[in-house]
């Protein structure tokens, strides 16, 4: 099968970007001949999906109008069974050249958009976010299928996209457990590069600095946390965003460079996760949150919001502490107790593992992903 893979950019930051270049190799070893065509131009896992086999495609033009025509004539070109559109952006063009090309379309669901949370965001505008609901429901109707992350995002989508759930499979993002593994043995090495102690207590975050990912709630209840216990660092990796100086101007108040140390980007999380003693998903709202899945494969001790999409993929609370969203309180109390009983963490952390090898290893969700692609291309809308 010839699938032609239409995502915004292939930049490193993204959680959808980082999974289309894990997944690559596993697909293209199923039978599966990749294209990817990115909208973007910004350099990130070009080197990596090449390597892999795939053939690369910058579209890269100034307006939708024109990357949805730069998209039709690499589908006219290529002629895939299947095109498969991932982010708005390439949404909304990728569908629009599928159909005037008369190719089949999928579409990822990969965030539980145009909710309230969205819309309490400062950096939205509210008509915006309405006007971009539109034009994603309108373009949506031509979808053969979706593909979604949790069920829980394809629950809330169907409603807000006007689509019969029927339409929609579930399937997860996964990782390499090999990987993973392997990240666990380098904690010393990634202490002693950061420049940390053995003993050193250590909370880290993986999150672009937006109000989404909550980091300014994080940073309100480590100030709690360093009252139980001083020597704590908070590790945040990720880059810097609209909330990035309101976050160091709350830094300074909780401690300082010396114990909440901004990382930028990072192409290294995992090794990051398994040199770290909790890792901490503070967001306000996931689609997924593939970040735990890391965290679960990495067997680092997990603290998470309870978002629906992170308790559908930690599946029990003997694999996490779950607390509820923009409360700094619970969240202090969720990583102090982590920091302090390290051995009910570090079974949490061996149950989380277990799970993750028995659901999201890369191998397992690449083999739904090629029963979900061909199940959409023996034209089953139903």
């Amino acid at each position: 099968m010839h699938v032609l893979h239409v995502i915004d950019s292939v930049d490193r930051a993204g959680g959808a970007e980082q999974a289309l270049a894990v997944t690559a190799t596993h697909l293209i070893r199923r039978g599966i001949r990749l294209d990817v065509a990115y909208l973007l131009d910004m350099d990130g896992f070009q080197p990596e999906l090449a390597e892999a086999g795939v053939a690369l495609f910058g579209v890269h033009r100034t307006s939708r109008a024109g990357s949805a025509a730069g998209l039709r004539q690499v589908i006219r070109d290529r002629r895939p069974d299947l095109v498969h559109t991932t982010l708005f952006e390439a949404d909304v063009a990728g569908r629009a050249a599928a159909m005037a090309c008369r190719v089949p379309v999928v579409s990822s669901l990969v965030n539980s958009a145009y909710g309230p949370e969205q819309f309490a965001s400062p950096a939205l505008r509210p008509w915006k976010l309405r006007a971009a609901q539109g034009l994603d429901a309108a373009t949506a109707r031509g979808v053969r299928r979706f593909h979604a992350l949790t069920d829980h995002v394809a629950d809330v989508m169907a409603r807000r996209l006007a689509v019969r759930r029927s339409r929609i499979d579930v399937v997860p993002r996964g990782r390499d457990p090999e990987l993973l593994a392997a990240a666990r043995k380098r904690r010393d090495a990634v202490r002693g590069e950061l420049g940390l102690a053995a003993d050193t207590p250590v909370l880290l975050a993986a999150a672009r600095q937006e109000y989404q990912k909550g980091l300014d709630v994080l940073i309100e209840a480590f100030g709690t946390v360093r009252m139980a216990v001083p020597e704590a660092v908070l590790l945040l990796a990720g880059a810097p965003g609209t909330q990035t100086e309101r976050l160091r101007e709350a830094a300074e108040a909780v401690g300082g460079e010396e114990h909440v140390r901004f990382l930028g980007e990072r192409s290294d999380v995992p090794e990051l996760m398994g040199a770290a003693d909790v890792f901490v998903l503070s967001s306000r709202w996931e689609g997924l949150g593939s970040v735990v899945i890391e965290a679960m494969g990495c067997g680092t001790p997990l603290v998470s919001t309870d978002l629906p999409p992170v308790r559908e993929i930690v599946g029990s609370e003997e694999r996490a502490l779950l607390v509820p969203p923009e409360d700094a309180a619970a969240l202090a109390a969720a990583l102090t107790a982590a920091l302090t009983d390290r051995m009910a963490a570090n079974a949490r952390a061996s149950a989380a593992l277990s799970h993750f090898q028995d659901t999201f290893t890369v191998d397992r969700v690449c083999d739904r992903m090629v029963d979900f692609y061909e199940r959409a291309r023996a034209g089953n809308r139903t």
